[in-house]
């Protein structure tokens, strides 16, 4: 590892080159320099992994107050990501349908094959979008059922997705078939049967979730895919916890159709998302807002959005360049020991309920626990007001408990105020 090794290069833009001439350029690159400058200050000999990961947290603008413990909601951009967004808005105000429409839209191909190389499928296959519901409704209402075809969902699905669902069969007349699973489950064939018993003749499409938000359960996504491609079926998924998160590409779950939110795991700005689509799936879809032709095999009838914010478009280049650095593995090696770091030590407390996998064939980052005689709202409100440590309440469907989500730049000092502060709850 060399200096600047780390994150070097992060901070390039990659359309710069065919701009033309702004003092908003050499402005940004003289910020950019400057974020990474402590970099240089750390000798590469030394480093260890916790010097690693400090420097990830340096790269970040964490609060000096608040230990944020809820990255499963919206993960915090690092700063070369948010000085990038500034940057585009800014050049872009400079003469906007100028920079918007003839320089800066010009990057999005760039950024496709960007996404596809860490998706690991084509970049015709790729389309960026706001977030993980507009990818996914943009698959739910563009399918070609019609009254009386069936869907295999779970009830431990996101509220959005279900919804979204709910309107095409008050809407369509499909049939909606329910998946209903106790959690948490190490049983890959305990999940893979749940849905195959809602699996019948008139059964067209599966709609998976690749890891529950609720609680961190990751599902055996492939295998259930495969039984459901032995029967013809279209397989869509849900992975806006997985993607960045886990390590796989969308090649191995052989699925027909996938939607993520860039805004989460990959650290990208705000309302920024992506839609996966086979490419021999693509012209038999509707996309959600009208294209010229709606029967087109072109991806891009996927992004008829207008007039969007170009600079959280762009923008996410530069998260994809931060997450590469760190590495997909190392990423979730890191992400999963953290939660089973604070796991590990209150498991056994004969008054604390783990509700998520332990195994790491499960889980990730996101864990879930309850303590007995008290709520998830009383355990969340008592962790922020009397330690300043930001979780979240759960209840749906099953699950009853405070979702705990560290990310790369949490330390293990965190962790441990995090495990005496549940330790002091359960016992008080």
């Amino acid at each position: 590892m060399k200096r600047r090794s780390i994150l070097k290069g992060v901070s390039a833009l990659a359309p710069v080159a065919f701009w033309q001439p702004s003092a908003l350029i050499g402005q940004m690159e003289t910020s950019y320099r400057a974020s990474l400058d402590h970099f240089d200050k750390l000798d590469a000999a030394s480093m260890n992994e916790e010097d690693f990961w400090s420097l990830i947290r340096e790269a970040y603008s964490c609060s000096p107050s608040i230990i944020n413990f809820n990255n499963g909601g919206v993960s915090p951009q690092p700063r070369v990501v948010q000085e990038a967004v500034e940057f585009y808005n800014r050049l872009a105000n400079e003469a906007p349908s100028y920079y918007m429409w003839r320089v800066i839209d010009q990057g999005r191909e760039p950024l496709r094959e960007k996404l596809a190389r860490i998706s690991g499928c084509s970049a015709e296959e790729i389309a960026i979008n706001r977030n993980s519901s507009e990818a996914l409704e943009t698959i739910i209402f563009g399918l070609r059922l019609k009254a009386g075809d069936e869907v295999v969902l779970s009830k431990q699905d996101y509220p959005n997705m279900i919804n979204a669902w709910k309107q095409r069969a008050h809407r369509d007349g499909i049939v909606l078939k329910w998946v209903n699973l106790e959690l948490p489950s190490e049983d890959d064939g305990y999940l893979t049967e749940s849905y195959m018993k809602q699996f019948t003749n008139k059964t067209r499409v599966v709609h998976l979730t690749h890891i529950i938000n609720w609680n961190g359960q990751a599902l055996p996504v492939a295998k259930i895919a495969s039984e459901a491609k032995k029967r013809g079926y279209e397989v869509l998924v849900d992975a806006a916890h997985s993607f960045a998160h886990l390590p796989f590409r969308f090649d191995e779950l052989g699925v027909d159709y996938l939607g993520t939110s860039l805004h989460k795991w990959l650290s990208a700005p705000f309302g920024s998302g992506l839609l996966y689509v086979r490419k021999e799936k693509i012209n038999n879809l509707y996309p959600l807002l009208a294209a010229a032709d709606p029967d087109s095999a072109d991806i891009r009838k996927f992004e008829n959005l207008g007039t969007r914010s170009f600079a959280i478009e762009q923008a996410i280049s530069n998260a994809v360049d931060f997450y590469e650095r760190i590495g997909a593995q190392r990423k979730y090696e890191r992400l999963y020991s953290m939660q089973k770091y604070w796991s590990d030590k209150v498991k056994d407390h004969p008054k604390i309920k783990i509700n998520h996998p332990l195994n790491k064939s499960h889980s990730g980052a996101i864990g879930n626990f309850l303590i007995e005689g008290k709520t998830a709202e009383e355990i969340s409100i008592k962790l922020f007001d009397q330690y300043k440590i930001h979780t979240v309440a759960i209840h749906w469907e099953n699950i009853h408990g405070v979702r705990v989500t560290p990310n790369v730049y949490s330390t293990h000092a965190e962790l441990d105020k995090f495990i005496n502060a549940v330790i002091k709850i359960a016992e008080s």
